[in-house]
């Protein structure tokens, strides 16, 4: 079909691309692998759309449980503070029941009762005179319990410096 063209209809054939695919694709001309390189060519491609097709679903699916990961980790976020805020408010409140703090109001308790006892001696021998049998027996039983109380809370502080009180070091 071509053999019998002139140069300038060949020369316009191959500079209009209509022209040559027209010649490329029309059945008269078409060499016979063509068709077959076509068929596997449009069969690739289907399979290509396919994919593409379900990759776009996937895509929709994807960016949803994206949307759905990212308000679970903002509430994970919102939860952690609110832990560290609770945590926070339980260390303050249980503060005074540390270790620390117990030791602390020990030796102070044990400070306490010495200067207790050290007033009553004192404001027994700054009495006036002397004192009667009952007198003196009160000021002995409280004398007594203020004294015990002391040696007691003092063991206990001895107790604490030396390590031998359980589970607060």
């Amino acid at each position: 079909m071509m053999r019998d063209k002139s140069k300038p209809d060949l020369s316009h054939t191959l500079s209009t691309p209509a022209l040559q695919t027209a010649l490329i694709n029309a059945p008269s001309t078409t060499h016979p692998s063509l068709p077959e390189s076509q068929q596997s060519l449009h069969t690739s491609l289907q399979q290509n759309i396919a994919l593409a097709t379900h990759l776009l679903s996937l895509e929709s699916q994807l960016n949803t449980q994206r949307a759905t990961t990212q308000s679970q980790l903002l509430s994970l976020h919102a939860l952690e503070r609110q832990w560290r805020q609770k945590q926070a408010e339980m260390d303050s409140a249980l503060s005074p029941f540390s270790p620390k703090s117990l030791y602390q109001r020990l030796a102070q308790a044990v400070q306490e009762q010495e200067q207790v006892c050290q007033a009553l001696e004192e404001s027994f021998l700054e009495g006036e005179g002397r004192a009667g049998e009952r007198e003196v027996g009160e000021f002995l039983k409280r004398y007594r319990e203020g004294r015990k109380l002391m040696v007691l809370r003092r063991e206990r502080k001895e107790r604490w410096d030396e390590g031998r009180v359980g589970g607060w070091r």
